[in-house]
């Protein structure tokens, strides 16, 4: 709105208002007195459009969003800590007992005994907030002491830990709750419960799934994969202490369907296959995250335009699933990267 009120514009009219008869070419007493008003002042219309911007959603950032959001009882969420299975063993590979608070190290993490799952299964918790905790696996270092121990494993992620919600992030979930208002159980509602659950990613609501009175709730982690089943009793539990009665509610996770991608290509000077593959491959990846339980297809040119993005100057047989169109993709169906092969 203010973007071309500039020194130089602003210096113009300020000087259009001065008699021709007087001299206010540069360097002159008038021009030299007008000059420091006007610089402050072209700073000050950039405040301005500065201010505008940060009065609305879809312009603001920082705590000026959160504010925002605020309105719509939205608050950005900060880390959360990753949660994973554990197995603990003692002679003879026999299940042990681990007290709950019981903390274990493996790399550079530390992670605390959470919850008891089954006979020497526990839920471990990171100590750390953030993706970090998603990512170690295998043997297990105590920090405390546990009698008759012989070894401890950490296994698969059950709730993946997120970093602090970013302004996009937070901005579309503003977005959702202003277009899609939850009101008196309707599937937008079930959609809310289900995201207000820590490691849950996104949401597909399917009412009267099967017959009157019934919701099919089907989730996807933090990282757009399928959900595990630690997951799914997590936002089942939270729904059946929201819903209304009389609903019966099952909760799933979605459908993995693998993408395999290949494709002989034509690289830039001095850049690799390895280099092209893994930038492809992190692209690709985000895409296909992006078009879980938002499209109904993975697009084969859009494939192709990831793939021209990286070091890639021209590529030949590029197949996806091993065709040359469109992956369809069920209802409950997402979109997970397979293999990515590419040769030259």
């Amino acid at each position: 709105m203010f973007e071309h009120m500039e020194f130089e514009v602003i210096m113009r009219q300020m000087l259009e208002k001065v008699p021709n008869n007087l001299d206010k070419r540069q360097g002159s007493i008038i021009y030299d007195a007008l000059a420091p008003a006007a610089a402050e002042l072209a700073q000050m219309y950039i405040a301005l459009e500065d201010t505008l911007n940060l009065a609305f959603a879809s312009t603001s950032r920082d705590e000026y969003l959160e504010k925002r959001t605020m309105e719509m009882g939205l608050t950005r969420r900060q880390a959360t800590k990753a949660k994973k299975n554990g197995f603990f063993y003692g002679i003879s590979n026999t299940p042990i007992e681990v007290p709950l608070g019981t903390r274990f190290s493996i790399e550079d993490l530390n992670y605390v005994v959470d919850e008891k799952l089954s006979e020497g299964q526990y839920v471990l918790e990171c100590e750390t907030p953030g993706e970090a905790g998603n990512r170690p696996q295998g043997r297990l270092i105590p920090i405390d002491y546990v009698p008759g121990l012989v070894k401890a494993e950490l296994t698969e992620l059950l709730v993946p830990g997120e970093d602090t919600e970013s302004d996009d992030a937070l901005l579309q979930r503003y977005q959702l709750r202003v277009r899609q208002p939850t009101t008196s159980g309707n599937i937008y509602h079930f959609k809310q419960w289900a995201l207000d659950v820590q490691g849950v990613g996104d949401a597909k609501i399917f009412p009267l799934w099967n017959g009157p009175g019934t919701v099919k709730v089907v989730i996807v982690d933090a990282k757009k994969q399928p959900a595990t089943t630690y997951l799914i009793n997590e936002v089942t539990n939270n729904i059946e202490r929201n819903r209304p009665i009389g609903a019966n509610v099952t909760v799933v996770s979605g459908k993995a369907k693998n993408i395999n991608i290949s494709a002989t290509v034509q690289l830039a000077p001095d850049y690799t296959i390895q280099r092209a593959q893994a930038e492809f491959s992190e692209l690709a990846e985000r895409y296909l995250q992006d078009s879980a339980f938002k499209k109904s297809y993975v697009s084969y040119a859009q494939i192709g335009m990831l793939l021209l993005s990286t070091g890639v100057i021209d590529y030949t047989d590029l197949k996806v699933n091993n065709n040359t169109v469109n992956v369809a993709l069920a209802d409950e169906e997402i979109p997970v990267l397979g293999t990515v092969t590419l040769g030259v």
